[in-house]
């Protein structure tokens, strides 16, 4: 019986290094293959099939191998199966052979599944094609063109970074990196390449136009004289004689615009430049314009300052509006101030008061203010002028003495302010002219009829003569 388990052990180990079929099958059906081969040798009999799983009790080891297998056979590729045993039990000498089988069966596989070259390769081909696209989408075709040309025109890439401007504003050591990509880089010259072929042949013109001078170029206009007038035609007869010096694209009218900066500059031959003074130092246009920033020249779209002024102006307004609003409770300081609110009084009147709505009339010696209730009648009804429910039913008294003074006593609860001052309950104020009462948020102005005050004090001062 022991002799038959190599023999039956070995092809099972071969089958399971070839192929990994067996992971379809459940383990409860391989030890029913080894238990039949232990029992009956090389001689298996036939077995009955059936569509129910054997269900036996598994050992430890087995629980978690056949967890293994199920998460294996998720995940594409070889399974890998580590055969773990919980401390506490012995494994069995057939246990020991199951482990040593699965063990020698797995070598192979591991060695298959752990290959880090091909992730390093596809990490590389994934990143190039990103920076590429990154570079040459902040440099555009333009930029190259211009770049090129200017470089052949000057030889320095300080010159052009000075004089020439991109769609971006680069840097000096960006214009030095793009020029030696340009010039030693196959990948980036390629793509840049394609991308300045594809131009439109205006564009490529009209950049083409905008190539700085070269020395050679500024040496042979220089030589006209400042004080000629020069023309076309002596510029269209430079370029007929010096046509290996000049530019393909220069024409007679960019020669005569870039000689007459040169004479702006006193940069011709027949020009010499002024020294500076050296007490104080008086800069002319030429020195002035070389000193200005272009930057802030430009009238650049600042959002923040506009969020700003759109805030202040929005705050503004609202204060306008509070202003207009408060503006009628105002009214009546102002009038009291201009004097031309000044009604016209009656030979009955001796006073009134006036409200922003109502105005009160004074035709006796004395009169009560207050909030008029059916069963309470009052001379000053102060609710005709707004709210009134914080004013007392009997708030004050206005009284007329004999020598022609006006005072207010207060009889509510709620003080009353005369000019800003406060008058408490159960005290007396004198009322002037022109005087702002105040009663629970409504003002009025105590006007008097002076002409029929200055009456009855000459009255009353009689009386005391006689």
């Amino acid at each position: 019986m022991q002799a038959g388990n190599p023999v039956v052990g070995a092809p099972m180990a071969v089958a399971g290094a070839q192929s990994r079929s067996e992971d379809e099958e459940s383990l409860g059906v391989k030890d029913v293959k080894r238990t039949a081969t232990q029992a009956f040798g090389t001689g298996v009999p036939k077995r009955r099939s059936s569509s129910r799983s054997i269900k036996r009790k598994k050992f430890d080891d087995e629980l978690v191998e056949s967890s293994l297998v199920k998460s294996s056979s998720r995940v594409k590729g070889p399974p890998v199966i580590e055969p773990v045993r919980c401390s506490g039990s012995e494994p069995s000498s057939s246990e020991k052979k199951k482990v040593t089988k699965s063990g020698t069966a797995l070598t192979l596989p591991l060695n298959m599944v752990v290959n880090p070259a091909p992730i390093t390769k596809r990490v590389k081909k994934s990143k190039q094609p990103l920076h590429i696209t990154k570079d040459l989408g902040r440099w555009k075709p333009a930029d190259d063109l211009l770049l090129i040309n200017a470089v052949l025109q000057t030889t320095d890439l300080t010159s052009v970074h000075l004089g020439v401007k991109f769609s971006c504003r680069f840097t000096l050591r960006e214009i030095k990196e793009r020029w030696y990509a340009l010039l030693y880089d196959p990948v980036i010259s390629k793509l840049a390449w394609q991308a300045m072929r594809q131009l439109h042949p205006e564009a490529i013109a009209a950049i083409q136009s905008k190539a700085l001078f070269s020395q050679p170029e500024e040496a042979l206009l220089a030589k006209i004289g400042s004080t000629s007038q020069p023309k076309l035609d002596v510029f269209q007869e430079l370029l007929c004689k010096h046509p290996g010096v000049f530019h393909p694209s220069r024409t007679p009218k960019s020669l005569l615009v870039h000689w007459q900066l040169l004479k702006q500059y006193y940069l011709l031959d027949d020009q010499s430049v002024q020294p500076l003074p050296k007490g104080d130092q008086v800069l002319n246009f030429s020195d002035a314009e070389q000193m200005v920033d272009d930057v802030k020249l430009k009238e650049s779209r600042d959002e923040v300052l506009e969020h700003e002024l759109m805030i202040s102006d929005r705050h503004q307004k609202r204060e306008i509006r509070q202003l207009e609003q408060e503006l009628p409770r105002w009214q009546v300081l102002v009038d009291s101030i201009t004097g031309m609110s000044m009604p016209d009084f009656d030979n009955q009147t001796l006073a009134a008061l006036r409200g922003r709505m109502v105005r009160y009339l004074m035709r006796s010696r004395e009169i009560t203010l207050g909030r008029a209730t059916k069963d309470k009648p009052i001379d000053v009804d102060l609710s005709l002028e707004g709210p009134a429910w914080k004013i007392s039913r009997k708030q004050g008294i206005i009284k007329l003495k004999n020598n022609g003074d006006f005072f207010i006593a207060n009889e509510g609860r709620r003080p009353i302010y005369i000019d800003g001052r406060p008058v408490l309950s159960g005290n007396k104020w004198k009322l002037n002219n022109n005087s702002v009462v105040e009663i629970a948020g409504l003002r009025f102005v105590f006007l008097i009829n002076l002409e029929l005050i200055s009456l009855i004090k000459a009255e009353a001062a009689k009386m005391t003569q006689q």
